[in-house]
């Protein structure tokens, strides 16, 4: 073996980084562990506020020090392997941007017949099509008005500019559809700003490219309906004025006094910050100076034009007391340590400190924080509003017709603003009246930017110009467009998972990974003898690199992932049997043990590299078309497949080549009294038996396709759409019983009830009001439920899950597209791996047998009243039968082509067939065996959860290897005879 020291080193280093990286999840645990009993009274009893509170109090100071550098709790938390919404609760959502209300809105509320027809028509379009809302919204309008024109709907003050009257109608869709797109843009930065604020640790957003939706991760969330209305309420664009700081000096005087006077304490920082300057008589400055040092930013603010004399804080910067403790001078006003806004929150809402200040006043924060001059530490200004006495701003942000982003005449990015008539007329008054002032643009309650009036502005049209990026200037033009264009979010999909699931699913998890490792870890000592050994050392290497690398790229661990390591624990074993059995083989042809060790890695380089080929490209296709816990079962697949042949090919060579160079060892075992003469010189006649197997395959599919046709297929909410709960009681309940309770809540449609992790436990699941995915229609069947359950004793930790009727038809879509797409991949790899199609065909062949056969043995154990849902998890389960089964036939395929590939060989191909076979059985059977063993142990303590996942593997493995033997390579020999007939013709 070559570079023998590269794989020592490349080995270490790796152990190294994965060491590095959870020993951040170790820290975060200790302080999360150190918080609880911190928070624990003496009765045991958590105080959550308590231990947030401590929480909070470290989020940004250093609590990791590694000598060369240190991290706060903050970078703790966000390099610590995070655990999935299944393993600790909490709340998954996905949000689509509601195109209805945009097209709306444009239209300028039309009440045109043919416009609200084709609005109604498209939105039942939408259930079941793929296309986009906007083209449905136009094939629709066709229909109804064959020659209409969007134009005299459309042109609109609105679209002034963008839509005239003699617009065309494929003019007037591509505006339409670029403002869908804007709105979704605009909608995901609102959104990331609002969970920001929020207060969740590592929460994810993202956009789903092409779909226009928006997916949301919230772990640990304890108030599902709070989130809700967050993620769905309305924008609030506002334009306020600022009061200066002049005008608030005695009234911070009074506060400062009164501080001193009650609680003294010691607290100095300066800090830096971008301020507005102003440049000419129609432009709104928002152009920030690069950060600088307090005194530069001091120095900067009076220069700017500021009448506010920067001395009048400065001294603040030397205080231990007063206001020092909360505030430090900041460019435009007063800021604080990012980490003490809790405090100054709290400081502001006291009655004594409100009736300090006038009625009119209105602290705001501003949204995003800067660096400070130390490292680590960022600071956030504060900005002092006005408000009328009914409690409104100066302007709302309604009154606007377009923002973008443009370039000034020296060329720096600059953000264009127009306003309607009445908005233009408010908008000089108050640019009048703000002349060398700041006038803060509000969204949500945060300050985005507040640029300086140089003068007034008359007809409505602004710039907002200075030291903007052109993302920056984007994101602006984004945010003021929230006032142009009512664009509300529905939630499409949901999940909540209770606490109490949570812990139940990581039990679960571990117990089957600790069991499946067992099994694992036994039979290759009881199968192999040293070499099990061997390999139980690289798979023990294998599972600790797949849990640092996930920790490396901040992976979330999810139940689906947990199964993925279990299942990657057989998988692991492939290659290690391969190379084995390769290794008996040479030694069997009386080959010294070192000798025999290279041929045996050399001969299984290929099979094993083509096999893990076609499983790592499922793993791809399942990643790109999955969401969730699909995702993160396809992450710990790929990852795992990846370290299984790192460690199978190069961690077992160094330790085997070792083992057989020691002078003390009398010869490498890879025997045991077991596996001594199991499966040697096998001569049976598979080829033959083709015929018999294409006729028990037939039939038993055929009896599978006869009881869908009957009683079909348990689709579940993925697929069907509908409103699922999972509800803990205090005793056993009947289902049939809640069942009756339900109904008439229930609109008199019955839902479906069965017991789920024990008879105290039921997973119910309703279609009712399943059309309306209002955030009213979700609290109206909530409070049918529990108005249903009034009668029986239960936990209100209630885990539940929702995906609207246009969501179930997407992932039907996807889930259709990514079998399909797997099976043509690994068409085309096959063909090009293998040169000639018909081992292909017989690949997909037999592939697509073992698909249609797993859906036969769901439908056909229904009939014996054993129901297992069909979702994305099983799904996840399809492509995975899909690569292990190709693994089997890779290796049977790897080995005719090494027969057929010797010039001296004159056996017929049905004689080569059965001798590749037989000679590769032992691996087909015994990997098989290995991973049915770690796939019994998911199905039997895996979970309700990933029942129907397990069982779909132990059905599909089971067959793959059937389909391996009996179909795959009887169905290239069919092919090739025809081939020969025709040629012979």
């Amino acid at each position: 073996m070559r570079n023998k020291t590269g794989i020592i080193i490349l080995t270490a280093l790796i152990t190294v980084l994965c060491i590095y990286f959870l020993s951040f999840t170790f820290v975060s645990r200790g302080i999360q562990k150190d918080a609880t009993a911190y928070a624990t009274d003496a009765s045991g009893k958590v105080d959550f506020s308590k231990k947030q509170a401590y929480l909070d109090s470290l989020w940004n100071k250093p609590v990791y020090d590694l000598g060369f550098t240190s991290y706060t709790y903050k970078e703790v938390t966000e390099k610590e392997l995070n655990l999935g919404l299944d393993l600790q609760g909490g709340m998954h959502v996905t949000l689509e941007v509601s195109p209805v209300e945009i097209l709306k809105a444009m239209s300028g509320n039309s009440t045109d017949p043919a416009f609200l027809q084709a609005i109604q028509q498209a939105n039942q379009l939408q259930k079941t099509s793929q296309e986009s809302y906007v083209d449905l919204f136009y094939q629709a309008y066709q229909q109804a008005a064959p020659n209409g024109r969007l134009s005299r709907i459309f042109s609109t003050a609105a679209n002034k500019g963008k839509i005239s009257y003699e617009s065309t109608n494929d003019q007037v869709v591509n505006v339409i559809k670029a403002e869908v797109d804007d709105a979704i843009d605009r909608s995901f930065e609102i959104l990331n700003t609002r969970i920001d604020k929020f207060g969740v640790s590592n929460p994810t957003i993202q956009q789903l490219p092409g779909t226009g939706r928006i997916q949301v991760e919230l772990p640990g969330i304890a108030n599902p309906e709070r989130v809700r209305k967050l993620l769905t309420g309305a924008a609030k664009l506002e334009f306020a004025e600022v009061w200066q700081m002049q005008e608030l000096n005695p009234y911070l005087q009074r506060l400062d006094e009164y501080l001193i006077s009650t609680e003294p304490a010691p607290i100095a920082a300066n800090t830096q910050n971008r301020v507005p300057v102003v440049t000419d008589s129609t432009t709104l400055s928002a152009a920030g100076d690069t950060a600088t040092s307090l005194e530069q930013q001091l120095a900067g603010r009076t220069a700017a034009g500021d009448s506010t004399r920067a001395d009048s804080l400065a001294n603040l910067q030397n205080q231990t007391r007063g206001l020092a403790k909360y505030f430090v001078p900041m460019m435009g006003g007063l800021g604080t340590n990012i980490r003490d806004t809790a405090a100054v929150n709290e400081l502001l809402s006291r009655p004594a400190v409100k009736d300090m200040f006038p009625s009119n006043v209105r602290f705001v924060w501003e949204v995003k924080p800067v660096g400070g001059t130390t490292e680590g530490e960022q600071f956030i200004a504060l900005h002092a509003i006005k408000k009328s006495r009914d409690n409104k701003v100066a302007l709302a942000g309604d009154v606007i017709i377009d923002a973008r982003q443009d370039y000034s005449q020296t060329g720096q990015p600059e953000v264009i603003m127009q306003m309607n008539s009445v908005g233009a007329r408010k908008w000089k008054n108050l640019t009048a009246n703000n002349v060398g002032r700041q006038i803060a643009i509000v969204l949500d309650d945060y300050v985005y930017s507040a640029p300086n009036v140089q003068g007034e502005i008359p007809n409505g049209s602004s710039s907002i110009s200075g030291n903007f990026t052109i993302e920056e200037a984007k994101d602006l033009a984004n945010i003021l467009k929230a006032g142009k264009l009512e664009a509300p979010t529905r939630i499409v999909e949901e999940a909540v998972v209770g606490p109490s699931l949570g812990k139940e699913s990581i039990t679960q998890g571990l117990v089957s990974m600790a069991a499946g490792l067992g099994m694992v870890v036994i039979f290759m000592v009881l199968y192999y003898g040293a070499g099990g050994m061997i390999a139980n050392v690289a798979l023990l290497f294998n599972i600790f690199f797949i849990i640092g690398i996930l920790a490396q790229f901040s992976a979330a661990l999810t139940l689906p992932g947990i199964a993925g390591i279990v299942l990657t624990m057989g998988m692991a074993v492939d290659a290690n049997v391969l190379i084995f059995e390769r290794i008996k083989e040479e030694l069997r042809l009386g080959r010294p043990p070192l000798q025999a060790i290279s041929f045996g890695y050399d001969k299984a380089y290929s099979s094993i590299l083509d096999s893990n080929a076609t499983t790592f490209l499922t793993g791809v296709i399942l990643y790109t078309f999955g969401s969730g816990g699909v995702k993160g079962f396809a992450v710990t697949l790929m990852i795992g497949i990846v370290c299984s042949l790192f460690t199978a090919v190069f961690i077992t060579r160094l330790i085997i080549e070792w083992t057989a160079r020691r002078p003390d060892t009398k010869g490498l075992s890879m025997y045991t009294v077991i596996s001594r003469n199991l499966f040697k010189d096998v001569t049976y006649d598979f080829i033959g038996f083709r015929n018999k197997a294409y006729i028990l395959s037939g039939v038993f599919i055929l009896a599978g396709i006869i009881a869908m046709a009957t009683m079909g297929l348990n689709l579940g909410v993925d697929f069907k759409g509908g409103r699922m709960y999972v509800v803990n009681f205090e005793q056993a309940v009947s289902a049939p019983e809640v069942r009756s309770a339900l109904t008439d809540n229930f609109g008199n449609i019955a839902p479906e009830v069965k017991t789920y992790n024990g008879d105290s436990q039921l997973k119910i699941t309703t279609s009712y009001l399943i059309d309306d995915e209002s955030a009213e229609a979700d609290k109206k069947v909530e409070d049918a439920l529990l108005t249903g359950l009034a009668g029986y004793k239960f936990s209100t930790d209630i885990s539940s899950s929702k995906v609207g009727a246009t969501m179930a038809d997407d992932i039907q879509d996807s889930s259709r597209t990514s079998i399909l797409l797997s099976l043509v991949v690994i068409f085309l790899y096959i063909l090009v791996r293998f040169r000639k199609w018909q081992y292909s065909l017989g690949a997909v062949v037999a592939l697509f047998h073992d698909v249609l056969a797993v859906l036969s043995a769901f439908a056909l154990v229904r009939l014996f009243g054993v129901s297992y849902e069909i979702d994305q998890v099983f799904i996840a389960a399809m492509l995975t039968v899909i690569g292990y089964s190709i693994n089997d036939t890779v290796v049977v395929f790897d080995r005719i082509r090494e027969f057929t590939g010797m010039a001296s060989t004159k056996e017929s191909l049905e004689s080569i067939l059965n001798r590749s076979i037989g000679q590769t059985l032992s691996r087909t059977v015994m990997t098989s065996f290995v991973t049915l063993l770690v796939v019994l142990i998911l199905f039997l303590f895996g979970g309700e959860v990933l029942r129907g996942f397990s069982f779909a593997l132990v059905i599909g493995i089971i067959l793959g290897t059937y389909s391996s033997i009996f179909i795959a390579a009887p169905v290239v020999l069919d092919f090739s005879k025809r081939k020969v007939s025709r040629q012979a013709a």
